[in-house]
């Protein structure tokens, strides 16, 4: 019974940091305030959940990954996929030398493959709190591609290190050679099944739909499931089943391209997918904060092991390791920009402007950790082969929970001053492929348009003739006005916005009163529910239509 309070304490306390971030009077990243709540149902509790990190893995992160890869914008991914590859396994690999050494150094009774597991398992940003960073903070689009890229990858690299310097403290050894196979496995391999699962999946489902017809509901469910075979699938070959969900995630954004699912479906789909999103985001930072006293007072018990025994000592290790942590970061970000600038002289490319040194510094600080370190970290065994306790484990744990919430913090604070008042260059490319799609894709509708209308005006009557022509000069209209839209060389663009703005007004006070119209016919019992509903439905798909 205590299991099934505390879950629905965590739902609602998703549901109250929603608003409780629009009420406080300052500001506050969500995730911050969902950690808090975590912590407060703790105290209220008296206890927290007791967290089992391979059910968290399984449970929250294949959906999250999942979604992430699927949304992810390809063409930035594959554009700067140099950047984000240096980020994503150069930067891991030099994060855990260094940090693991400056740990080291820092904790000399801390031995040395442990500090190397607390460098790696660090080491991984998280593309669900980048993102939540990123929805209340201006990053310049690009930036962030680079940002969400990077989480989405370097999490295998991360948890390989982790492992094989988790191994080190086991069996006092350590293969480079075993590791480098091990790695490339991992990855190659993960990627290979996500993208498998998901091709095999639906090409299964489109046969399904051929041969017996498509039902929405159970298309749902398959897609809502997916990402969970793709993990199962990956760590059972021992592959990374994290990368298998991102890359599933990737492979179902291309399957979607071939344009097989309905309208409707994929309406429902996003509603569907949005919510999940919200609530495992958000359960993700409650689970933290309901082990976060847990955490710091195993920490405090287990201080004495680096020699010192006031709790100040503690905060001292907490700033000097998110230091060092973004130190390295800036090193590697400002090395490998003078890199990239360097190869594109020698191949004769042209850089008009140098990359702000406020950009730098915004992506050194924006290396936020998340749910990947707090899991990844409470696997480390209880043990070692000789019956002794793995040592420093609560001061680990300790660390990189602290890491999380330092991380969280220094992007929310300093990420909006970082960027205020950086003039960055307009996106006026993309403005222009939107304009240039919407030209092209209002072409073949009006082409269809004529073409349907020719085949529905054969045979028929004079009325009906005239009916069909009707019809397709209103559907053409709509059509024709976006070919037209900012064509007039002597058009004020600030009178078509203006014009933009009052049509969709009007158009948004017409559905509304549509709306409220069949509500009140409903309650007096002059409508039936059920065409009530149906009504609804599609003024609702209308006006989300007018909001885009």
């Amino acid at each position: 019974m205590h299991t099934i309070e505390v879950v629905l304490a965590m739902l609602v306390a998703v549901v109250a940091s929603g608003y409780l971030v629009r009420i406080l009077p300052f500001s506050l990243p969500l995730p911050l305030v969902q950690i808090g709540l975590g912590a407060l149902i703790a105290g209220v509790f008296k206890r927290g959940h007791a967290l089992e990190p391979d059910m968290f893995f399984l449970l929250f992160l294949p959906p999250l990954l999942f979604l992430d890869g699927w949304r992810i914008p390809k063409q930035g991914l594959f554009r700067d996929k140099g950047a984000i590859l240096e980020l994503a396994f150069g930067l891991v690999v030099f994060t855990v030398v260094g940090a693991g050494l400056l740990i080291h150094w820092l904790i000399p009774a801390m031995p040395l493959a442990v500090a190397f597991a607390l460098a790696a398992i660090v080491s991984p940003t998280d593309p669900v709190a980048v993102g939540a960073i990123a929805s209340r903070v201006p990053i310049p689009k690009r930036l962030m591609h680079i940002l969400e890229g990077e989480s989405l990858l370097n999490d295998a690299s991360g948890l390989v290190c982790f492992r094989f310097a988790v191994a080190a403290v086991m069996t006092g050894s350590f293969s480079l050679a075993q590791a480098s196979l091990t790695f490339l496995w991992v990855a190659f391999a993960g990627l290979g099944i996500g993208v498998a699962v998901t091709l095999g999946v639906s090409t299964f489902q489109r046969w399904l739909w051929r041969s017996f017809g498509e039902e929405p509901g159970a298309a749902l469910l398959v897609n809502l499931l997916i990402p969970f075979a793709a993990y199962l699938l990956a760590e059972e070959f021992n592959a990374s089943g994290i990368l298998a969900a991102v890359a599933a995630g990737i492979t179902m954004s291309y399957v979607e391209l071939t344009g097989r699912i309905s309208g409707s479906m994929r309406v429902q789909r996003t509603a569907v997918w949005s919510t999940v999103q919200f609530s495992f985001n958000g359960i993700i930072f409650v689970l933290l904060g309901e082990q976060l006293p847990g955490i710091v007072q195993r920490a405090m018990d287990t201080i004495a092991v680096t020699g010192h025994s006031d709790w100040w000592w503690l905060a001292i290790y907490v700033v000097a390791i998110n230091a060092m942590l973004v130190v390295l970061r800036l090193v590697w970000v400002w090395l490998s920009l003078r890199w990239n600038l360097l190869r594109a002289r020698w191949r004769g490319e042209e850089r008009a402007n140098q990359t702000s040194w406020r950009v730098v510094l915004a992506m050194s600080v924006a290396g936020v950790r998340g749910a990947i370190t707090l899991a990844g970290v409470l696997t480390l065994p209880l043990m070692v082969p000789g019956g002794e306790p793995f040592p420093a484990r609560d001061l680990v744990i300790f660390l990189a929970a602290s890491v999380i919430l330092v991380s969280l913090l220094g992007a929310s604070l300093l990420l909006p001053r970082l960027l205020r008042g950086l003039e960055l260059p307009r996106d006026d490319d993309s403005r222009r492929v939107e304009d240039l799609a919407r030209k092209l894709s209002s072409k073949a509708a009006l082409a269809a348009v004529e073409k349907t209308r020719q085949q529905l005006v054969e045979g028929q009557t004079t009325t009906n003739v005239q009916l069909y022509n009707d019809a397709a000069a209103r559907v053409s209209l709509l059509y024709q006005r976006n070919l037209e839209k900012g064509q007039g060389p002597d058009e004020d663009p600030e009178m078509v916005r203006r014009m933009e703005q009052a049509y969709r007004s009007l158009r948004t006070a017409g559905l509304t009163a549509e709306r409220e119209e069949l509500f009140r016919l409903t309650r007096h019992g002059q409508i039936p529910d059920e065409v009530a509903r149906k009504l609804i439905r599609n003024l609702d798909l209308l006006e989300s239509r007018q909001r885009d």
